[in-house]
């Protein structure tokens, strides 16, 4: 009878083994799952980042075209202005 109780604590001793290896191995993936979610949140962020920055220059670059398009127009009229005044002095002179 001694080595049926001996025989039952073994295998016991043997399951408990067996849950608290079961139990770190979850405990490290619950671990490696943190460490993904917190990574997975800081490409997030950075992404976040990013678009705010790329909204940035859009708005930087629409600016920009109104300036050299008034620009343009300035340097246009300019131009005319000045071939007017040519053709005024030397063919109708």
């Amino acid at each position: 009878m001694a080595d049926t109780n001996q025989q039952r604590l073994n295998r016991i001793e043997e399951k408990i083994d067996k849950l608290s290896d079961a139990m770190i191995s979850l405990a490290r993936a619950e671990e490696k799952l943190i460490a993904i979610e917190n990574n997975h949140n800081n490409h997030y962020e950075r992404m976040n980042k990013f678009s705010q920055k790329l909204d940035d220059i859009e708005k930087k670059v629409d600016d920009n075209a109104r300036t050299v398009q008034i620009i343009n127009s300035i340097v246009y009229l300019v131009a005319v202005a000045t071939v007017g005044v040519v053709v005024d002095y030397f063919w109708l002179n």
